[in-house]
């Protein structure tokens, strides 16, 4: 014990000289470059997303901020990636949907947690889904659809960009609260199921706000409900599922920044304060709102308590529909 003494006190000194040095480290946050990973490919809607504010944030840091895409696995390598980077405040990414609530159920053997090896910064934006069929369909209503299904049950079939995705599981979700039987039909992308379905080849789509309106603009597509709890500005007179007596079918695709755990608080602080500050920007609000996003804000916590509750609640949707990856 007498030998032990001398150890933890110098232990202790060492600490506590360092301890300054560290804290000073973290207040002149950040001294050099920051990298964003993105988990998706170049030119997608989240990779978009990230160039924009990573623009904005890079100006309110006074660093650049250096955006590097690792697509694949669902966006699986990509979040990985940031989990196993170093806590340093260096690299920070865009957490999605799937990769934060969805995966860790959907893939028996995924290398990350999202809740321990990942800590939450802000969420940026949540954009719900609009039910669409081709202008040619005889559905009209979400009653239409739930009848002919019914009637028909597994003849009616849906579309998505692949297994595990906001498309099919807004639709699994459609399925288990009406009580009924579809086919899902995947695509290797988002823009392929919507193309086959307006050539007339399936049955309906759950697709993004911004990705459907321009069909639908050009009455290409028609819309029949959004999984929001309200009406979109955007689409005023399409009702939401809540209004037609389906309220547990509400999905929000979103997505916020994350750091590797164990990332300093101060250091998470700072990137929260300047995201919140970049989405501010009335460019960046304008083009999120004609999008059919909600902007998104607020503290670590709050996106924290949101993956917490969605990663809950996709996981009863996808066990209860027994999706397997591809």
């Amino acid at each position: 014990m007498s030998l032990l003494k001398p150890i933890l006190l110098g232990a202790a000194t060492i600490a506590s000289l360092l301890s300054p040095v560290l804290s000073s480290a973290q207040s002149q946050y950040p001294t050099k470059p920051i990298n964003f990973i993105v988990p998706y490919g170049a030119g997608g809607g989240a990779d978009s997303r990230s160039r924009q504010i990573a623009q904005k944030m890079s100006i309110l840091l006074n660093q650049p901020i250096i955006v590097d895409n690792k697509p694949g696995a669902g966006g699986n390598i990509g979040t990985e990636f940031i989990a196993r980077a170093a806590p340093d405040g260096y690299t920070i990414g865009m957490g999605n949907f799937a990769p934060m609530a969805v995966n860790k159920t959907l893939f028996g053997n995924l290398r990350y947690d999202p809740e321990t090896d990942l800590s939450p910064i802000v969420l940026i934006e949540k954009g719900p889904l609009v039910l669409v069929v081709n202008p040619s369909s005889p559905y009209k209503t979400v009653k239409d659809i739930i009848d002919a299904a019914k009637a028909k049950p597994g003849e009616l079939t849906f579309s998505s960009g692949g297994i595990g995705g906001s498309h099919q599981l807004s639709a699994e979700l459609f399925k288990q609260s009406a009580g009924i039987d579809m086919i899902h039909v995947p695509y290797k992308s988002g823009s392929a199921g919507l193309t086959d379905l307006m050539a007339g080849n399936v049955t309906m789509m759950f697709d993004q706000m911004y990705s459907a309106m321009p069909s639908i603009k050009a009455d290409k597509l028609r819309p029949i409900a959004i999984t929001s709890k309200k009406r979109s500005p955007l689409l005023p007179n399409v009702p939401s599922f809540a209004e037609v007596g389906y309220p547990k079918i509400e999905v929000l695709n979103w997505q916020g920044l994350i750091a590797p755990k164990g990332t300093p608080k101060a250091i998470i602080d700072k990137l929260n304060a300047a995201a919140n500050e970049a989405l501010k920007d009335p460019q960046l609000r304008e083009l999120m709102l004609s999008q059919g996003n909600e902007i998104g804000g607020g503290t670590p916590a709050d996106f924290a308590a949101l993956i917490k509750a969605e990663a809950a609640k996709w996981s009863t949707v996808v066990k209860t529909a027994n999706i397997k990856p591809e």
